[in-house]
């Protein structure tokens, strides 16, 4: 096989000029094209990579968003339970408040209640006593209600305090009440009883009240020194109210 070198030479030198036309023409504008190709792809990706920074960015804000508002809406929820616990309790302790004065009411009234009927029991019982005893006096002779009753009101007299005795010598009038008018004989004891009683002459009027029903009562405005069944009724009644009372106040067993 014989090589002719003009041939491959012009060959060689043809390659040359279509590689450079081709380098010129198709190689340089595809170069290019891919070039700016490139340059787009990697825009898109920076514009890509952009969005998907903001779109996790507003994920990021979305979600801080929401857990604002769940805490946001937690504590609300709990301001509302709060607030309605605190109305919860201050209705249940107005409830029982009201209960607790209800209840010291009903008590107050059914104390009351006991005591006024108490009261209207004991002022019959009086009532009930001195008309008795009233009657009864009647039957006794007239004597016995007065002339009993004088040593006894000496007793108590002498027996008072220097201080109640001292309250008979003021100016104010002093009187001898009795159930009836007092016979001369009777006025005249009653005056030296007194008289040794207070060590000195007592002056004094008498005064007639059928209240006393027997027995004698010195006073003046001050002071009073009684010996009469008038007295020793009011005495009981008063020693069965306090023994009532006693007795109501005593705490159940």
């Amino acid at each position: 096989m014989r090589i002719d070198w003009w041939t491959l030479a012009l060959q060689t030198i043809n390659a040359l000029v279509l590689i450079w036309l081709l380098s010129r023409v198709l190689f340089k504008p595809v170069a290019d094209m891919i070039a700016e190709r490139k340059a787009a792809a990697a825009h898109l990706l920076e514009e890509a990579e952009a969005a998907k920074a903001a779109a996790l960015a507003r994920e990021s804000d979305a979600r801080q968003a929401l857990s604002d508002l769940a805490d946001k809406r937690a504590a609300a929820l709990a301001a509302v339970v709060a607030e309605a616990q605190k109305q919860k309790d201050a209705l249940l302790a107005g409830a029982q408040a009201e209960a607790e004065r209800l209840r010291e009411g009903a008590r107050a009234d059914l104390e009351r209640e006991t005591r006024l009927e108490r009261e209207a029991r004991m002022a019959g019982a009086s009532a009930l006593a001195v008309v008795i005893s009233r009657r009864l006096a009647q039957r006794l002779p007239a004597s016995a209600q007065v002339a009993g009753f004088i040593e006894g009101l000496a007793g108590a007299a002498g027996a008072a305090a220097p201080e109640t005795k001292a309250d008979f010598d003021g100016d104010g009038p002093v009187r001898l009440k009795a159930p009836r008018a007092l016979t001369a004989q009777e006025d005249a004891e009653c005056r030296g009883a007194l008289a040794r009683a207070f060590g000195r002459p007592l002056d004094f009027v008498v005064e007639i009240d059928p209240e006393v029903i027997a027995g004698l009562e010195l006073e003046n405005a001050h002071v009073a020194i009684r010996n009469s069944l008038r007295a020793d009724l009011a005495r009981i009644a008063a020693a069965v109210q306090e023994r009532e009372a006693d007795e109501q106040q005593r705490p159940a067993p």
